[in-house]
């Protein structure tokens, strides 16, 4: 498991004009390769009488489920600079699209290569991205009085309240960057001599708000 990447948050679009041709640009962030390919399906629908719908993916954590189409343009001019632009910037779980109307002047085999790959970073600049750390996601559960000691603990960069439910007790859950979670236990078992409920419910990851 990596200890982190990127990815974009929700759905972002821009679009850059070379040579009279208008490229669209529009990323997500998708959850799997089925999400990814339903979004360049949407695309198409969308823009139904465009000359091209290029595309590249990266659907999981680790960087490896990746595809992409050059969609009738020269073979490696359009989604493989798409998709180099994601690799290189890290950009994961992730499916950008390039809509193009062709504007009748051709702009050669390195003209399409910037054109493709530029409109996919031109698009980044304008999208939330989200730093996804290795993430431990925990929950709390202790007596009323004790909560206000336990926000102090919670409150620093390396844990994020997810939700508190205020019951018979008080439940919290977090998540907490990995690296810190042994610590983060042992601290909390010796600030409440054990009197409190503390446990692990999964690792993923998580954006933390630095």
């Amino acid at each position: 498991m990596r200890q982190q990447y990127f990815t974009v948050s929700g759905e972002s679009e821009n679009t850059i004009i070379i040579e009279r041709s208008k490229f669209i640009c529009n990323i997500k962030g998708i959850n799997d390769e089925t999400e990814a390919r339903a979004y360049v399906e949407a695309i198409k629908k969308r823009h139904s009488l465009a000359n091209h719908y290029c595309y590249a993916y990266i659907s999981d954590e680790s960087g490896l489920i990746q595809k992409f189409s050059d969609a009738g343009e020269p073979q490696g001019t359009a989604g493989l600079p798409m998709l180099d632009v994601l690799k290189n910037k890290r950009i994961f779980k992730t499916v950008a699209v390039v809509t193009r109307y062709f504007g009748g002047i051709k702009l050669g085999t390195g003209g399409l290569t910037r054109a493709y790959g530029g409109s996919v970073s031109e698009c980044l600049k304008c999208s939330e991205i989200l730093n996804m750390s290795d993430a431990c996601f925990m929950k709390i559960n202790l007596d009323y009085d004790k909560y206000s000691r336990l926000l102090k603990y919670l409150n620093n960069s390396t844990v994020s309240i997810i939700s508190t439910d205020f019951d018979n007790n008080v439940v919290v859950d977090f998540a907490i960057k990995s690296e810190f979670a042994d610590d983060f236990v042992k601290k909390i078992t010796d600030a409440f001599n054990g009197k409190v409920d503390c446990k692990v419910v999964k690792n993923g990851y998580y954006a933390f708000k630095e």
